[in-house]
């Protein structure tokens, strides 16, 4: 392990906590996995015919995303879950806000990207942090966004039944302003990133090899060698006339 030198994580802390991220890493995937929303062979059959790909090829782009997927939520586990390692007050509870400070009495929601809320969703995360203020008055609410437009620190405006509302108390903050705060860096979560490929490199190398496994076309080829119509089977076999259908 290397000297990271990070002066609000210690070297110990970051390098578990990246490698327990590493570790939730998907590897592996089978046919039930693959099929779990129940894929569309009308949409892949349009996919490889638009963009002149085999069924092949089309099928292992949606396995690889299918994978990014479950990655991506990960991600989102490394961002949250990293504050318990800084100490002053600040911890990941299990249920509720995603991180909070007692002390300071900051309530946080993260989330990785600006544009993932739905209106619903960014009215009930809003009405959540009200309903904090109502119980507690110096409470100070903040959407946390890693992917922002800007570094910002902003009253969070917000749309409640057509109408604006904003509060002084519930604020959008850009990952590297919540970091400030925290730290008392500026320049923390710039540092943070710098030494985030080293650390990473290093988990990797100190971990056995892992394979990855995919079944799901050893698993098509017993529903029918045609993958095409295997596709199609796996989708429709329980519809009117497909116990003849051919391709």
């Amino acid at each position: 392990m290397n000297n990271y030198n990070l002066a609000f994580i210690s070297d110990t802390d970051l390098f578990n906590h990246v490698q327990k991220t590493v570790e939730k890493y998907r590897f592996t995937i089978d046919l039930a996995e693959f099929n779990k929303n129940i894929i569309d062979p009308i949409k892949l059959t349009f996919d490889a015919k638009v963009y002149d790909k085999s069924v092949q090829e089309v099928v292992e782009s949606e396995i690889l995303r299918q994978l990014d997927k479950s990655n991506t939520n990960h991600i989102g586990y490394f961002h949250q879950n990293i504050f318990k390692y800084f100490g002053n007050g600040w911890r990941v509870p299990d249920t509720g806000f995603d991180v909070v400070n007692d002390e300071q009495k900051i309530y946080v929601e993260m989330k990785n990207k600006h544009n993932t809320m739905n209106s619903s969703s960014a009215q009930k995360t809003y009405i959540g942090m009200q309903a904090m203020l109502i119980e507690e008055p110096k409470a100070i609410c903040m959407l946390v966004e890693v992917i922002a437009t800007k570094s910002q620190n902003v009253k969070w405006v917000a749309s409640i039944n057509k109408k604006q509302i904003s509060h002084e108390h519930i604020r959008r903050v850009s990952i590297d302003q919540f970091y400030t705060l925290v730290t008392g860096d500026p320049t923390a979560f710039k540092q943070l990133c710098e030494k985030l490929p080293v650390v990473i490199e290093d988990v990797v190398s100190s971990l056995s090899q892992r394979s990855s496994v995919n079944t799901v076309f050893d698993e098509l080829k017993k529903i029918s060698p045609n993958l095409p119509k295997s596709l199609y089977l796996l989708a429709f076999k329980k519809y009117q006339g497909f116990e003849q259908f051919e391709l």
